[in-house]
């Protein structure tokens, strides 16, 4: 019998793609084949179903061995140890204690300052006249007295985007530029001393962001309305503050950002002052008349940088 096949010499077209006819030819590789034989020959034999169960038994049982673990370590570890809860206790009532020994000495120091300016202020009143009138406006001016007089105020309110729960806008907040524009217009109208939300401003006090906070002095403004009070001559402040680039500015700032604005004279105004100040800077008498040999001052002056708003 003669087998018709394929001409001596002549090779398979598909000779090049042996892969491809293995794959199409025997899809199944022959281990899994020999896997599933088993697997049918179990079955035939009735072991699967022990075999299931067994296996759904001990999942079960590694299920609930891991939930017992994860609760019992999720509970020792959100239980106060007994060093920590003692170690706490001692830190909160060390705070305590600090803190009132911090305002009891607050108390002795404000106590002692006044007690020094009423004696001191009693052997002036006999003795130099002037001498008081002129630390008496020293103190005016320094800000560490407090002072009441009539003034303007200007309140400086964060935008409603800025006050939204879901989406804040943090550009619609008052920022430390705007209240160091409005406190620099004021000095220039005239003012005679300025407050910020209560907080007495010196020539070293220092108007700061610190994240979303504004801060006067290093002391957090609650906000989200910052005021400020200048007294002085209501009229004459307001009408130089008018012709100052300050309400400009918060115009600005109120179409473009949504911040609030407002300007009131009030015929009655009281700023705290800061106490006593540490003295930085002190020459002779006659020192900085220049007439005099060596008396040039070596005072510098300073000047504020205002950051400009994004």
């Amino acid at each position: 019998m003669t087998v018709v096949g394929r001409p001596p010499g002549r090779r398979r077209p598909d000779e090049s793609m042996t892969l491809l006819v293995e794959v199409m030819e025997k899809p199944l590789d022959p281990g899994y084949a020999e896997a599933a034989e088993r697997r049918a020959a179990a079955q035939r034999d009735g072991l699967p179903t022990r075999r299931r169960g067994l296996g759904v038994v001990l999942l079960v049982l590694v299920a609930i061995l891991l939930g017992l673990l994860t609760v019992s370590a999720a509970r020792q570890l959100r239980a106060p140890q007994a060093d920590v809860a003692a170690a706490r206790e001692v830190l909160e009532s060390q705070i305590v204690d600090r803190r009132a020994e911090v305002e009891a000495l607050q108390r002795r120091s404000v106590a002692a300052s006044d007690e020094i300016e009423s004696l001191q202020h009693a052997a002036l009143a006999s003795e130099d006249p002037a001498l008081l009138q002129t630390l008496q406006l020293d103190a005016v001016v320094s800000g560490s007295a407090a002072v009441s007089g009539e003034g303007l105020v200007v309140s400086l309110s964060d935008g409603d985007a800025a006050q939204s729960e879901t989406d804040p806008d943090p550009s619609a907040r008052v920022r430390d530029a705007d209240v160091q524009t409005v406190v620099n217009a004021l000095w220039a109208a005239g003012a005679e001393a300025i407050s910020v939300d209560d907080q007495r401003l010196t020539s070293l006090s220092a108007v700061r962001n610190a994240g979303d906070a504004i801060l006067v002095d290093l002391v957090p403004l609650p906000g989200p309305t910052y005021v400020i009070r200048a007294i002085g001559d209501p009229d004459a402040m307001q009408t130089a503050y008018a012709r100052s680039g300050a309400p400009a500015y918060l115009q600005l700032l109120g179409s473009r950002y949504g911040i609030g604005s407002s300007v009131t004279p009030q015929s009655d105004l009281s700023l705290p002052g800061v106490g006593t100040q540490t003295l930085r800077f002190a020459e002779p008498s006659g020192a900085g008349d220049s007439s005099q040999p060596g008396g040039e001052s070596s005072r510098t002056p300073s000047s504020d940088t205002e950051e400009e708003r994004p």
